[in-house]
């Protein structure tokens, strides 16, 4: 099935576009336009977010390829929830571009591809793991010349989660924790990680699985995704509970 015959409207597919803004180096969080670069200059290679700047997330490099909206999350959705696996073919020529984008700070690192796990419970439910999915489908394109391979069952998650939907930062970060586990350790060590999703949402359990990893003993680790919510993009005057009820959605992977 060609993205043409996917049941999305040809114009939505059309308007589907990369990030754009000034985005912070480190999360990809879009930041106001006269952002400035931050910290030490020998450092910063541009403007680093707030969060970035007070607690520095467990991996090098976040990029994802698109703003959680529009087509792109007409796609997400029919692949995650309607089973339209042909969509994961279109996700991934997506997944491959924000591949390439960290290409130049991955270089030579031969990194292995990890997606993020499902619990078996929700992967029986679905079929399939929609991360591994699209990941597969990057791979196949060979994005920006990068060396990569993707080993089965390097972190699984050992238990259910409840949604992240109205959760505050701090009860995210609780719902994850002990949630995922590194298998295979022997391989993991002293290895770099792309680690890969179909939606950065708060970033909360990308950052649990990329801590997994690192304490089995991954050297550095980026992170690519299909699309990303941007706090910039939810409504003005919101309080943290309303904020993370207004972008939920997309946290119930």
């Amino acid at each position: 099935m060609h993205a043409s015959r996917l049941p999305v409207c040809p114009e939505c597919l059309q308007a589907v576009t990369p990030v754009s803004g000034v985005l912070c180096v480190i999360c990809g969080e879009r930041l106001p336009a006269n952002a400035l670069p931050s910290g030490p200059a020998d450092q910063a290679d541009g403007p680093i977010c707030e969060e970035c700047r007070k607690t520095p997330p467990p991996y090098v490099q976040a990029c994802a390829y698109g703003a959680y909206e529009g087509g792109l999350r007409d796609l997400i959705h029919l692949l995650k929830y309607d089973q339209v696996r042909p969509a994961a073919r279109v996700l991934g020529s997506k997944l491959a571009e924000a591949m390439v984008r960290l290409a130049p700070a991955i270089g030579t690192a031969d990194p292995m591809v990890v997606p993020v796990p499902l619990h078996k419970t929700k992967l029986r439910q679905r079929g399939f793991n929609q991360s591994e999915l699209i990941a597969r489908a990057a791979l196949k394109l060979k994005p920006g010349g990068l060396q990569l391979e993707m080993p089965p069952l390097l972190l699984v998650r050992r238990r259910a989660t409840e949604s992240q939907t109205g959760l505050t930062r701090n009860e995210r970060g609780e719902n994850v924790r002990g949630a995922f586990q590194a298998r295979q350790p022997e391989r993991i060590a002293g290895r770099n990680i792309l680690l890969v999703d179909d939606v950065f949402t708060t970033g909360t359990t990308i950052a649990e699985c990329a801590r997994v990893l690192r304490r089995a003993g991954a050297e550095r680790i980026w992170v690519a995704t299909v699309a990303r919510v941007l706090k910039s993009d939810s409504r003005p005057g919101l309080d943290e509970r309303e904020m993370q009820r207004f972008i939920g959605a997309a946290a119930q992977a």
